[in-house]
């Protein structure tokens, strides 16, 4: 099972979305307060397991209703994706990924560990 982790910064709050291997599959914007950043998490929870999935690198791609998974290329060419709740904010964003099945796959491994634990992370 995944896990989030909860981390201060110099700005506010973050957190990371975990695989079961360790590896991060999602990071969230900075979040002014702890509070704002469990919020943002219980959204990737309710939101991840019922997202569609829009992908933006197909020509004349369909628009999907939120929540959503949007798959698109970064400035340096790898697939990345972003978690959009009902109401249209960004509150997931991925690492680049080399192809698009592994950027499908990262959605996936998003959906199976979305119910995972919060853990706060001390710096």
């Amino acid at each position: 099972m995944g896990k989030y982790e909860v981390k201060a910064t110099k700005t506010g709050f973050t957190f990371n979305l975990k695989a079961g291997n360790n590896e991060v599959i999602g990071v969230s914007e900075v979040y002014s307060a702890e509070a704002s950043c469990k919020n943002g998490i219980e959204s990737v929870k309710k939101n991840a397991p019922i997202a569609n999935i829009e992908d933006q690198t197909v020509e004349g791609f369909e628009k999907a209703t939120n929540p959503k998974f949007e798959i698109y290329v970064d400035k340096a060419g790898e697939f990345r994706f972003r978690l959009k709740a009902k109401n249209g904010e960004p509150i997931l964003a991925s690492e680049g990924y080399k192809t698009k099945a592994g950027c499908k796959n990262g959605i996936e491994s998003v959906k199976k560990n979305a119910d995972s634990e919060v853990v706060k992370v001390e710096e």
